[in-house]
């Protein structure tokens, strides 16, 4: 009997126990209950998608069928401003998003062009005969000789020069003032004749000697020994190589920032190492028709005559500095075709709004915004493909492209500049 009544105690305290748990149980559940249904309906998700196919809905998360990360869409995200997409920051921070500062600044406006090298023809002289003549002989007997100044170039009968000479020389022993007139006026005559003193002092049995009146190139040689050539023809033109031109071609876009004076640096392939500084000397009228491009006249020293003509360089150009303009890291700017470009602000917690710019120059991976910002932004630089696919998902885009236009072009003038603020 004894034992019989431990048990029935024992039976008896594990139903109390089991009474108490359900109790509790319940009461845990219902208190428990309010809180699960509050976390639940704290941000309420309309589908789940793939930021690579946002048109694809999924009413589950998880992977979708191209094996990538599926992301919510919250119902509170809908509403506020339609022009502006709303991204979860955990989302946005998973994703890597990073922003940077628009800061003004005056971009490096270091322009590269391919040049030519040509003769100046400022230095070429033209050697003719001002009177007729026959060629006796040539001492420069091809063209692209290199001469010296007074190297003798080529021997000539003039009988016209042989007469005018032995007058000179008739009065070269004058006393009279008269006499000494007359003979100033046949030295005169003698250099519309186009005699040099060297030339004159040349004169043999009415052969005269013409001598280079520079150091040069012939470049052009337009007689043989034996002809005869006729008052005022060209025998042959020097032209010098202590200067030369270098023709440089400038696109269209880049012509207005240079003018003359404007600092050039020229490199050759053909002369690794060495470097020739100049300024432009003017800019040439016409325009090529073939490569739509203007020509800028460069004036270099060539003391070395290391420069030929028809060589191929490589012109940099400096122009003057301009005024500050807002500028992005070109990876900023989404081309969208036939529409105006866009950048994406952020304008934080999540929230992202994309704005038509209109784009300058770029130079050094930085692009001028000349229309959209004004400065103190901050732009999307990466991860883009996220917010941009959302934008169009939401129709933000189609929005902005109706509601705003980009300003018109002003007259601006941007150059060199100054480093990027840090990007974070």
């Amino acid at each position: 009997m004894k034992r019989i009544g431990i048990v029935i105690g024992a039976l008896a305290c594990a139903a109390v126990l089991l009474a108490l748990g359900y109790v509790g149980g319940r009461h845990v559940g219902a208190a428990s209950t309010p809180a699960s249904a509050s976390s639940s309906t704290q941000r309420k998700v309309l589908y789940w998608y793939d930021t690579m196919v946002p048109d694809q809905h999924f009413d589950h998360p998880g992977l979708s069928p191209m094996g990538m990360q599926m992301v919510p869409k919250y119902a509170d995200e809908a509403g506020g401003d339609k022009a502006v997409v709303r991204i979860d920051p955990a989302t946005v921070q998973n994703l890597g998003v990073r922003t940077v500062a628009v800061v003004r600044r005056v971009l490096p406006a270091r322009l590269q062009v391919p040049g030519t090298v040509s003769w100046n023809l400022r230095d070429a002289v033209a050697v003719s005969a001002r009177v007729d003549a026959v060629v006796e002989r040539l001492d420069v007997r091809a063209p692209y000789t290199v001469v010296k100044a007074g190297q003798p170039l080529a021997e000539l009968l003039a009988p016209q020069w042989s007469s005018a000479i032995a007058e000179y020389r008739a009065l070269q022993h004058a006393q009279s003032a008269d006499a000494q007139a007359l003979r100033s006026a046949a030295r005169q005559r003698l250099q519309v004749l186009g005699l040099t003193s060297q030339d004159i002092a040349s004169e043999r049995d009415g052969r005269i000697t013409l001598h280079a009146p520079q150091d040069g190139v012939v470049t052009t040689l337009g007689v043989r020994e034996g002809q005869q050539v006729g008052a005022g023809q060209t025998l042959m033109t020097l032209d010098g190589l202590s200067t030369v031109w270098v023709e440089a071609a400038l696109p269209q876009a880049a012509v207005g920032t240079v003018r003359a004076g404007t600092p050039v640096s020229v490199r050759a392939t053909a002369l690794p190492g060495r470097v020739f500084h100049g300024q432009v000397e003017t800019l040439l009228p016409d325009i090529d028709a073939t490569t739509r491009t203007q020509r800028a006249r460069i004036v270099l020293a060539n003391p070395e005559h290391a420069l030929s003509p028809g060589m191929f360089v490589s012109v940099e150009l400096q122009p003057a500095s301009g005024s500050p303009e807002p500028v992005v890291p070109d990876g900023a700017v989404i081309a969208t075709g036939s529409a105006a470009p866009r950048v994406l602000v952020a304008e934080g917690d999540g929230r992202f709004r994309p704005v038509a710019v209109r784009l300058g120059r770029s130079a050094g991976g930085y692009t001028e915004v000349l229309a959209g910002l004004s400065g103190g932004e901050r732009v999307v630089v990466s991860g883009q493909f996220l917010i941009d696919s959302e934008a169009n998902l939401s129709g933000a885009l189609q929005r902005m492209q109706t509601s705003e236009s980009v300003p018109a072009p002003a007259a601006s003038t941007a150059m060199p500049g100054m480093p990027m603020g840090d990007e974070r």
